[in-house]
């Protein structure tokens, strides 16, 4: 199939993510892409809207806590629902704010927050942060828009949603515990479980992946430096042969036991290595997410190719 062709395949983006942070922007920029926007559309009616053929255009769905049917147990039942009902291709957009950038904002615009209209817009963001978490860890791309313009931030959804362009093919690294089980839509699963752990260094139980004495400690094991070749390798390979049968994006997911030491460290090096490749990339933490261990979100792309 032709690649301008293939990217041109309709496919659903699901748009979420706390008051403020710019969900609403996400939502007008992937209509001026050519997707049919949808904003604050009640959860209940989710399915009936893509129970019936397949759309001709991509869809861009706007669901936030305002919707008088929401919750997140709702927001990820409809997910489950809309993968077998849909048809076409499908992902979770979440657009994430710090809470201190959140509190400023509101206070320049001088605006209440939707879950706190009679109390300070602190209150408001502090609940819908907790509402947030499980559909957060959910969320296929992750968006931080803490440190963007409203420039940058289009430019960001543009670099993974535009039907065109020299790229089309964007890349989301997990590290995950498998006991918790694999992450929703991985393309690509690898197993760090036969790395030396780092959990039973008592110095280092309490680090994770990203510290630089968790990851010599990995990268120390005999085996480390083929595995890391190969996996590098193989992603090289694999990636431009993706991108050239028009596939959108690809998720790549490293697991171990807990999620936190050799997942981490192998999920960090391959992002950095196809980073500076050029390739647009994004790391998701699941475990760490979860634990509210990572200091900030990195769902922001941190490769550009041609640049």
């Amino acid at each position: 199939m032709p690649q301008e062709a293939a990217a041109l395949k309709p496919r659903l983006v699901l748009v979420t993510g706390p008051s403020g942070a710019g969900r609403s922007t996400a939502i007008r920029a992937l209509e001026d892409m050519g997707y049919e926007a949808i904003d604050n559309l009640p959860l209940s009616l989710l399915p009936r809207l893509l129970s019936g053929d397949v759309p001709d255009k991509p869809l861009a769905l706007g669901v936030d806590a305002r919707n008088r049917d929401f919750s997140a147990n709702a927001l990820i039942e409809a997910v489950d629902r809309m993968d077998g009902l849909s048809g076409v291709p499908m992902q979770v957009l979440f657009v994430d704010c710090s809470a201190e950038v959140l509190l400023r904002r509101y206070s320049e615009t001088r605006r209440r927050h939707p879950l706190a209209p009679a109390e300070s817009p602190e209150m408001g963001i502090a609940r819908e942060f907790d509402l947030l978490v499980p559909i957060r860890a959910r969320a296929d791309i992750l968006i931080d828009t803490s440190e963007m313009s409203p420039h940058d931030f289009r430019a960001e959804l543009e670099r993974w949603f535009a039907p065109q362009g020299r790229s089309h093919l964007a890349v989301t690294v997990h590290s995950f515990s498998y006991k918790r089980g694999l992450p929703r839509g991985l393309d690509m699963v690898l197993d760090c479980r036969f790395l030396r752990n780092p959990y039973w260094d008592r110095e280092l139980r309490a680090l994770d992946g990203r510290d630089g004495r968790v990851a010599d400690y990995v990268g120390g094991d005999a085996r480390f430096a083929a595995f890391r070749d190969k996996v590098i390798d193989l992603a090289m390979l694999l990636l431009p042969a993706y991108e050239a049968e028009g596939k959108a994006y690809l998720a790549i997911g490293f697991g171990c036991t807990g999620g936190q030491h050799r997942s981490v460290a192998m999920a960090e090096t391959l992002a950095a290595a196809l980073a500076e490749a050029g390739w647009p990339v994004s790391i998701r933490h699941r475990e760490l997410e979860r634990r509210g261990a990572l200091d900030a979100p990195r769902g922001a792309a941190r490769g550009r190719r041609g640049e």
